[in-house]
């Protein structure tokens, strides 16, 4: 996943990542601050810092920490959900003065352990090649994980749709008998009205 958003300097902004289970997720940021005169954004935000705040879909706080303008930060995913990445800034401006615009470049990989190429070419063949086989290796337990997770989410997709299927079945049987009911009700009246009237 790679964005970018804007925020104000006090702003604080989330973003939701659905991820597995027992899964590394890395994210990369750069702060770029606006500049007024210039009409456009700096290279850079220095000396304006980033809160990084990671909460897990049962609401424990997984990671919660100050950075730089730019800055790489990790977590481990302990159950599968919908996981909350808060971004803010340290700002310490009154909201006032606080105007400046802010844009963050985020680059966030779920899952990937990423290869040190310089590393594997210092290294001889073989060690090249368990080096490459331990990625792959990776990054299927990490497709697999991925599937159970689908395939958790697929069962309880099919569940809600099971039991909304009986409800509204359900609802369609109660509403016909009231329907019967009413009908009935309405005859054995006009009945009643019809032989006081001595129309029958």
């Amino acid at each position: 996943l790679a964005l970018y958003f804007h925020i104000g300097e006090r702003e604080e902004k989330c973003i939701i990542e659905d991820i597995p289970s027992d899964t590394l997720v890395v994210g990369n940021y750069k702060v770029q601050r606006w500049d007024i005169h210039k009409h456009g954004f700096l290279e850079s935000a220095p000396g304006l810092g980033m809160f990084v705040t990671v909460t897990s879909p049962t609401g424990e706080v997984l990671l919660s920490k100050l950075y730089g303008p730019q800055g790489t930060f990790s977590f481990t995913s302990y159950v599968s959900g919908e996981h909350i990445i808060c971004f803010q800034s340290n700002s310490t401006r009154f909201a006032v003065i606080a105007g400046s615009k802010l844009r963050i470049h985020l680059d966030i990989r779920v899952g990937e352990h990423f290869l040190d190429e310089s590393a594997i070419q210092a290294k001889d063949k073989v060690n090249e090649v368990n080096v490459r086989l331990e990625h792959l290796i990776e990054q299927i337990h990490h497709v697999t994980r991925e599937q159970d997770y689908e395939r958790e989410r697929e069962e309880k997709f099919r569940k809600t749709s099971e039991e909304t299927n009986s409800n509204i079945l359900w609802w369609a049987i109660v509403q016909t008998l009231i329907l019967i009911s009413v009908v009935i009700w309405q005859i054995k009246s006009l009945r009643d009205f019809f032989i006081a009237k001595k129309l029958v």
